[in-house]
């Protein structure tokens, strides 16, 4: 009895195995996909139908295409979506198809030929896009209006159709705020032009360690490299929070912050980075809200210091304020200023500005509050401070969600 239930158990938890993970997706991202495909396949078939005239042996739509919509739309990071995919993906496919079609005639055999050389070439010309397999299939079974199209079906509809859906999600992806098409070589070369890799890249895994897992595990994913490995990186900074505690940018900030106005002279501005020993001035409008950022770099590059000769004569000539009513140099902040200015709130976990402070090539952030008025200013110095008290909170004892300044 006790095997027999075992038995039934065990099958049990086979079943489970079908059943899918859960989808870490909002509704908003959900209907946002939907409306992409119900917009994209109206907008196509309308189209085609516009371009060919009332041509009744030509489907304005394919039914490959409601995939590649899925795809195209539903997710738009994958490499089975991409511009190149879809388009080279579909042709090649209906091609490939039309000549099976063709030589071995209309058969399963050759149907299921047609969608393996199909994949093979899609393989190949590294357009893997699933929807083509069933190009493919269309252009053997789908039935005496497609046989008669020929040659002309890879063309219409098949690729017009493509071309269509792939021009209507690249403006509604960038429009709903999806990146696309989605950039499958990320740049990991540092901004000094050197060999050295970025400081991020430095620790924990490095991208080659990336790359040789991908060729061991040798299967296609349905997910960008470079994705992937901003997934994992995101991973390491969420455990950085669950390990060391909630530091916070407020916590180890500066409060008292120097400040300039759009309308503070240059000659004022350099006296307030001079007296206080520091690099860059917040640029704020009335209300404290950031407008923009001045450094020490902004001095230099509208004083043409690029050339050392005559440094010092330079910069006093950019200083010094203009005492006639026309000025041909900048007079004010908000002349040389850098706009816009990256911010960040004063809720933000430190560990977050990592990348911006390690490989963007900043080293000044503007904190705000939730009305983007300015409460502090953070540094490399401030964020390699917090971390490394933050680390000898670990060591020493149990991380308490802040940091002493």
């Amino acid at each position: 009895m006790r095997r027999k239930w075992s038995l039934i158990e065990d099958f049990i938890s086979w079943l489970k195995t079908f059943l899918p993970a859960q989808l870490h997706v909002d509704y908003t991202e959900r209907l946002r996909a939907c409306g992409g495909i119900a917009g994209g396949l109206l907008l196509t078939g309308l189209s085609t139908r516009l371009m060919l005239g009332p041509v009744e042996h030509i489907p304005m739509l394919i039914g490959p295409i409601g995939a590649s919509a899925v795809l195209l739309f539903g997710v738009p990071a994958s490499p089975l979506a991409q511009p190149w995919s879809i388009i080279g993906g579909n042709l090649v496919s209906a091609l490939i198809g039309v000549t099976c079609a063709h030589f071995l005639g209309v058969s399963l055999l050759s149907a299921a030929i047609a969608s393996a050389a199909a994949v093979a070439a899609m393989f190949f010309l590294r357009c893997l896009h699933p929807p083509g397999g069933a190009v493919a299939l269309t252009a053997v079974l789908g039935g005496p209006v497609i046989h008669e199209l020929g040659y002309q079906f890879p063309l219409f509809p098949v690729l017009i159709n493509s071309l269509l859906l792939m021009l209507f999600a690249l403006a509604y992806n960038n429009a709903t705020g999806r990146r696309y098409p989605h950039a499958s070589h990320p740049d990991h070369s540092g901004k000094h032009g050197t060999r050295d890799a970025r400081p991020i890249d430095r620790l924990g895994f490095k991208s080659s360690d990336l790359d040789e897992v991908l060729q061991q595990y040798n299967q296609v994913l349905d997910v960008s490299r470079d994705d992937l490995e901003s997934l994992f990186q995101q991973t390491e900074m969420h455990a950085y929070r669950r390990r060391f505690g909630e530091i916070s940018c407020s916590d180890v900030m500066s409060h008292d912050v120097v400040t300039a106005e759009f309308g503070t002279t240059l000659e004022e501005a350099w006296t307030l980075l001079r007296q206080h020993r520091i690099k860059a001035l917040p640029v704020t409008d009335r209300a404290r809200r950031v407008i923009g950022i001045v450094t020490l770099v902004d001095f230099m590059k509208h004083a043409n210091l690029d050339v050392y000769e005559k440094f010092d004569e330079k910069l006093r000539q950019l200083i010094r304020r203009t005492r006639d009513l026309h000025s041909s140099k900048p007079e004010v902040v908000g002349q040389i200023m850098t706009k816009p200015v990256r911010t960040a709130r004063e809720d933000m976990h430190i560990v977050e500005l990592v990348p911006l402070l390690s490989d963007q090539g900043l080293h000044h952030i503007p904190i705000v509050d939730h009305e983007h008025r300015l409460t502090g200013m953070l540094t490399q110095s401030d964020l390699i401070a917090a971390l490394y008290r933050g680390r000898l909170g670990d060591t020493d004892s149990p991380p308490s969600g802040t940091v002493s300044t």
